[in-house]
């Protein structure tokens, strides 16, 4: 890598290495090489186009699929003195055209584009009057028809090819399985380009899944305990759960705010705003809260319902802990989110052959909840990705699940069903089994059935951890069309004949609840000493301030890696200042006087 490359990284970012396989990325599309580089979230994929944007002659076109997106990365980049600027929907005649000029004028080293407006006839003509660089084609996933982004102008960028054929491109995902590299390689033309292709691996981020007990949100206000001051997502599955979950949350004194695509378009910009602005608020949102939140100091993301897949859920958690620091994944869900994502997909829509396909990946996201293995090593096997298992960070490695001999549990389970028509949904098999004479069990005489009573010896918990196995095993089918009522399949036969045994988790009891005291517990969510944790939050006032007076995400000011390192080292000058990681000249000669001084504040 030439000295260039590492100046410009040092200089503007305020780093003094690359990481992974950023260098050789760099240096290949730097040098004229198209290239796909699939990195995980928080992997520094923008600096692969960013710095070879900077090295080569021309204007980077950057397209990017979302306008705040776009917007926060313009900020980001004018803050350390990178010439960046963005046409969307936003700007006015006066503001578009004042970019388009500085295009024409060759005063832009990035412009950031929707791929919408970029194949516009008349941006295409712009294109052609300007010094081109390079195109950095982000969110490259999008191309895909099958995946969970689908953006049909995507797969219409192979213009760039075909219009400016001796200009590199480089197209970046942190979401993409086999089949979805492929369909990128083909749909964009880059069966030449150079693959980069890094470990999906999320080290700094713990996993965990957990049944939905009937302790409402009580179970997720603990996981908001262990995050004191800091910011997270809530992702639930519908808008009126976003808005009750929100509300319990603001009445346990917490900062939360709902976002979902039914809102007033204001309210909720202003919400995503706070969010990016402000320190410590919890975002509770469906998934339209998704791609291009590019905040770097969410610690933790919790589904208090199952999401759709596997890859929407990896994409989702991916939100956490962008700046390498200690973060959590954590999954509530329940057979009750099975039926409801199973309605959704099959009273969608979208054809036949698709429907399939997202039942499939439920059921691939099912099984990976009632998992008894390594939660990394199943997620990882998603990408091709092998992994040793036993990562040390997840609930199944941590304190590994044990199992009990569920054979005559199971037998009774799918007696039940078969001997109520498998009309019926858990709720009722589970007041069968345990013999409650319900207005129900009365109605269908099913109090005369020989299985009435027969489960006696379990309680509600663990006959619904059953049916769970069973369904996420294959035993059992979900049918839809009446009502969440479970049917047994081809694999129940041998189970009932006595043919095969099986084994089932063991639900951990939930964790008493504990009390703890707010300071003691935002030193250790921040590992931080008492000295430099008053440090820290001074530092983070004075952030938050500047932030709102620049109408500008806290991060695009110092991300809290930076503020946690500044805290810590607690630097006399400017020169010990400079030498801290994150810290460029642009930044050290803005914002320097002012850390210094709030650091002598805060002594």
């Amino acid at each position: 890598m030439s000295d260039t490359a590492l100046d410009l990284l040092h200089r503007i970012f305020g780093h003094t290495a690359f990481r992974g396989e950023q260098a050789q990325i760099v240096e290949h599309v730097a040098g004229g090489g198209d290239a796909l580089v699939l990195m995980p979230t928080g992997g520094g994929k923008s600096l692969c186009y960013q710095i070879p944007a900077l090295l080569r002659d021309g204007v980077a076109i950057v397209v990017s699929p979302l306008i705040a997106l776009m917007q926060d990365q313009v900020e980001a980049l004018r803050q350390v003195g990178v010439r960046a600027a963005f046409l969307n929907s936003t700007l006015d005649a006066a503001a578009a055209a004042a970019v388009e000029r500085d295009l024409l004028a060759g005063d832009l080293d990035l412009l950031y584009v929707a791929p919408e407006r970029l194949l516009t006839g008349r941006f295409l003509s712009l294109l052609e009057r300007a010094k081109l660089g390079l195109f950095a084609i982000d969110e490259a996933h999008c191309v895909s028809q099958w995946g969970h982004d689908f953006r049909p102008e995507y797969r219409q960028l192979t213009v760039l090819h075909e219009r400016w054929p001796d200009v590199p491109r480089i197209a970046l995902t942190a979401t993409a399985d086999a089949p979805t590299r492929r369909e990128i390689v083909e749909r964009l033309a880059l069966e030449d380009a150079k693959q980069f292709v890094s470990s999906f691996d999320r080290p700094n981020i713990r996993y965990t899944v957990v049944p939905k007990d009937g302790a409402g949100t009580r179970a997720l206000l603990d996981v908001l305990a262990r995050h004191p001051g800091q910011s997270g997502i809530v992702y639930a599955m519908s808008r009126k759960r976003v808005e009750a979950v929100a509300e319990q949350l603001c009445k346990a004194g917490l900062k939360a705010l709902p976002y979902h695509a039914g809102m007033d378009a204001q309210v909720r910009a202003a919400n995503q705003r706070r969010f990016l602005q402000e320190d410590g608020i919890v975002m509770v949102a469906t998934i339209a809260f998704g791609m291009g939140i590019d905040k770097p100091d969410v610690r933790f993301v919790a589904h208090v319902d199952l999401p759709k897949s596997i890859e929407g859920y990896y994409q989702e958690t991916g939100r956490a802990g962008r700046d390498g620091g200690p973060s959590e994944a954590w999954l509530s869900y329940g057979l009750g989110d099975v039926v409801s994502l199973r309605q959704m997909i099959e009273q969608g829509d979208a054809g036949g052959e698709r429907k399939q396909l997202e039942l499939r990946k439920l059921d691939a996201l099912l099984g990976y909840c009632e998992s008894t293995d390594c939660r990394r090593q199943a997620l990882l096997r998603l990408f091709g990705e092998a992994h040793a298992g036993a990562c040390g960070n997840c609930d199944n490695c941590l304190s590994p699940p044990q199992s009990w001999d569920g054979t005559d549990a199971a037998r009774k389970a799918l007696s039940a069903i078969y001997r109520t028509g498998q009309r019926f949904g858990v709720g009722h098999l589970m007041d069968v089994l345990r013999g409650a004479k319900t207005e129900k069990v009365q109605q269908f005489r099913h109090g005369e059935l020989a299985v009435f009573g027969v489960g006696a010896d379990l309680d509600d918990r663990q006959w619904r951890s059953v049916f769970r196995q069973l369904v996420a095993g294959g035993y059992v089918d979900v049918d839809v069309e009446h009502f969440g009522a479970l049917r047994l399949t081809e694999a129940a036969r041998p189970v009932l004949r006595g043919e095969a045994t099986l084994r089932f988790r063991s639900e951990p009891k939930a964790p008493p609840r504990m009390r703890r005291d707010r300071r003691a517990s935002e030193a250790e969510a921040f590992d931080l000493d008492p000295a430099s944790l008053v440090r820290f939050q001074s530092l983070r006032e004075w952030r938050a301030q500047t932030a709102r007076e620049q109408n500008v995400p806290a991060y695009v000011i110092f991300h809290d890696a930076t503020l946690r390192a500044i805290a810590e080292a607690d630097p006399a000058d400017l020169e010990d200042l400079g030498r801290i990681p994150g810290i460029g000249s642009s930044k050290l000669d803005r914002y320097g006087e002012a850390v210094l001084q709030q650091l002598f504040d805060a002594a």
